[in-house]
């Protein structure tokens, strides 16, 4: 027994050598890029509104609920990247291909106001970002934010890399600024590792808790995420589509660690800076605002520039999520600025009216809430069904862990839209 479990060892250490030796960053790159357009959409306006009120509210003592997010999110998008590899297809045509026309229709409704919901958050953070940076009105700075994001959509003839480029940017600005802001602050970083593994939670912090895990897994990014992989598959060269489908999962831990990063930073500077000196925040502006006296102008002017960063990352994301919805579900190619046109009327209507900005980003994470087991549940009937799949099938641990961060996320969304509607416990 003894010797059977040394050579089963010996093999796992030989395989894991293996792939360390076979492994190329050369290689890898032409992969990598799909997961750095879904990631974009965990580090959008609305997880800034919920990070920045749980480190000013609560200190370091929500950072464990990120770590467990981004752990789910981690598992969902590589069932949706190898949905779009085995398939060919997107989450959104599938639905189309498998289910009953009523159940499809059904099922893209509730996707495309998902996607209108998302794009109104972000919309609004690329906004906030051009008023607090410029001091230009808000519907001047939403209609810049259109226009950025047209410009750089359009690039999207020329195919995706010169995309992926620019959110690679952006989210590089994000977690530079970041980790200027983490110097800056200079937090208690003894406190900071106690918390992100040791989980603590009170009847005061449970619905921010809430709030970030539940809201952090948004229904256009697997929706996207199947999408845009899709694009680098070779019909006809099964060993490609393999490499394609390891560098996705390894695209995906990089990308959406990374947006992991960038979401903690933001609560331990909030904790360091605003908690620590006993100075509330209920919303971005406040904490832009606040951010001045306390760590100087310079970090307030930095915090803009990535705020303004993330929201018109995630804007172009979020468009494209809702062009592959349409295409998928309806079977026709839609042009990218009308998709673009379509999903930010929502916006310009809720800023031209003057609705507070922080409202309008609830209302926004409990549309996604609502949605949510409507993108979940195909992805996991799907990706478990070995006729669809072939090689690519779950395993059956796989699916009894998807299920259960499904029930986790349902559950505590469920929890999340309760108690927005005036719910106790």
């Amino acid at each position: 027994m003894n010797q059977e479990h040394l050579l089963t060892q010996q093999s796992l250490l030989s395989l894991l050598k293996k792939q360390i030796k076979s492994f190329s960053l050369k290689k890898a790159f032409p992969f990598i890029g799909p997961a750095y357009l879904v990631s974009v959409g965990y580090i959008d306006p609305g997880n800034w509104a919920t990070n920045i009120e749980g480190g000013a509210s609560f200190g370091y003592k929500l950072l464990w609920v990120l770590l467990l997010s981004n752990l789910m999110a981690i598992l969902l998008q590589v069932l949706s990247a190898k949905l779009g590899i085995a398939t060919g297809k997107s989450l959104a045509e599938n639905c189309r291909e498998h289910f009953s026309k009523p159940l499809s229709f059904f099922l893209w409704v509730t996707a495309q106001l998902a996607a209108m919901a998302t794009d109104l958050a972000e919309f609004l953070g690329a906004a906030l970002g051009f008023y607090i940076l410029f001091g230009l009105p808000m519907m001047q700075s939403a209609l810049l934010a259109a226009v950025f994001t047209f410009l750089v959509l359009a690039l999207h003839r020329y195919g995706f890399r010169k995309i992926e480029f620019i959110i690679f940017g952006l989210v590089g600005i994000v977690a530079g600024v970041y980790v200027l802001e983490l110097f800056l602050a200079k937090p208690d970083w003894g406190q900071v590792a106690y918390h992100v593994f040791v989980p603590q939670i009170d009847s005061a912090s449970i619905f921010v808790a809430i709030g970030m895990l539940g809201a952090t897994v948004m229904p256009h990014n697997i929706f996207l995420h199947s999408a845009i992989v899709k694009h680098r598959l070779k019909p006809h060269d099964p060993a490609h589509n393999q490499r394609l489908f390891r560098y996705s999962v390894l695209d995906s831990v990089v990308a959406l660690n990374t947006a992991w990063f960038i979401n903690s930073a933001m609560i331990i500077m909030s904790a360091a800076v605003f908690f620590a000196n006993g100075v509330g925040v209920t919303s971005i502006e406040e904490a832009q605002a606040t951010l001045v006296p306390l760590l100087g102008g310079f970090a307030g002017t930095a915090f803009a520039i990535a705020l303004l960063s993330s929201g018109l990352s995630s804007s172009v994301t979020g468009t494209m999520a809702g062009q592959y919805i349409m295409e998928g579900f309806l079977h026709r190619k839609i042009p990218m600025w009308l998709g673009r046109f379509i999903t930010m009327i929502p916006a310009l209507v809720i800023i031209g009216m003057g609705v507070n900005t922080l409202k309008a980003l609830i209302l926004s994470q409990v549309i996604l809430s609502l949605q949510l087991p409507f993108t979940i549940i195909p992805l996991i009937w799907f990706t478990r069904n070995k006729k669809l799949m072939g090689e690519y099938v779950n395993k059956k641990i796989t699916t009894i862990l998807v299920i259960l961060v499904a029930a986790i996320i349902l559950f505590l969304n469920g929890l999340l839209i309760y108690e927005v509607f005036g719910g106790e416990f």
